[in-house]
């Protein structure tokens, strides 16, 4: 998988100036998207009405993937099949990394069972009791991301950092 491409976002009105500006480089994302904990995920209905609440997840830097599980019937799952789009944004709001996509549900049981491994590496440490059959009895989702935002919200590195990374 090749390294998103970083690109300074438009953002007029912040000071973000192409003669300062330096690109934090990809490996500064993936480090802040890999450990968190919880994640932000956004989606919107068929209404267009926004929905936003934490879920576990994980993010794969080798495949530039996330994946996160919820009930069949909970409204992020509803949200999705009427609208894939999603926006998924790691708990700190200091140093921000949110990354946007489509995510589908994951019907091919292999690529299901990667995700569960990598689930359970990631979370029964924190949650004994979580298990492979809980995931599995639940909707497990993938995000492929379009593009990425990096914003350090500290005053010396706000104007001169942000970053968008472009997936193709």
């Amino acid at each position: 998988m090749t390294t998103p491409r970083a690109e300074r976002p438009h953002m007029p009105g912040y000071g973000v100036d192409p003669a300062t500006w330096d690109s934090l480089p990809w490996s500064w994302a993936a480090d802040r998207l890999v450990p968190s904990r919880s994640y932000w995920l956004v989606t919107v209905s068929a209404e267009g009405r926004p929905h936003a609440l934490p879920v576990w997840g994980v993010w794969d830097d080798a495949e530039h993937r996330f994946a996160f599980s919820c009930a069949s019937q909970a409204r992020k799952a509803r949200n999705l099949a009427a609208n894939p789009s999603a926006v998924v944004a790691v708990e700190d709001t200091v140093e921000c990394v949110s990354v946007e996509g489509r995510a589908t549900r994951l019907v091919d049981t292999g690529r299901q069972e990667q995700w569960v491994e990598r689930y359970l590496a990631k979370y029964q440490p924190l949650a004994e009791g979580l298990t492979a059959d809980f995931l599995r009895a639940n909707a497990l989702f993938e995000l492929e991301p379009d593009r990425a935002f990096g914003v350090i919200e500290r005053e010396e590195e706000f104007s001169v950092r942000p970053t968008r990374w472009v997936f193709s």
